[in-house]
């Protein structure tokens, strides 16, 4: 019962730390993403900055991560325990998402970009990929 009760603690924590750093790297590649378009449109408001995201094309490649981490959201409020696979199948849904590829899919390619741009989203990356590493040495 204590094995099993501290391994779900662990998975929350897992959870619960890799929604952060996905935010944060969400927020990061938005805020690149915003840029790019106000130098070309203008300056958008938050509003305006939302109904952006939702809806038009430049920011598509972005709902890729923002479904991963809703995914998580699901999970941590989940009623059920999560099971090691769904863990297993989630980590390697991020693993495969943030892989930058100049010649991969449209989200590998723009990912690349900003990895390319902005030391901070090879910042966050790498908090992603070491949690990521130091989850499977356990």
């Amino acid at each position: 019962m204590i094995n099993i009760l501290q391994q779900r603690i662990a998975q929350h924590q897992l959870l619960s730390e890799l929604r952060i750093k996905l935010l944060r790297l969400h927020k990061l590649l938005l805020d690149t993403e915003r840029v790019i378009y106000e130098q070309v449109r203008g300056q958008v408001s938050r509003g305006e900055l939302l109904q952006l995201v939702i809806n038009h094309d430049q920011f598509a490649w972005l709902h890729r991560l923002s479904e991963l981490i809703v995914q998580i959201d699901d999970l941590l409020q989940a009623s059920e325990p999560v099971t090691s696979e769904v863990i297993a199948a989630l980590v390697s849904d991020v693993r495969i998402l943030l892989t930058p590829d100049e010649l991969g899919d449209d989200f590998a390619m723009k990912y690349d970009a900003a990895f390319q741009r902005h030391p901070d989203v090879v910042l966050a990356h790498a908090d992603v990929v070491t949690l990521l590493a130091t989850e499977h040495q356990q």
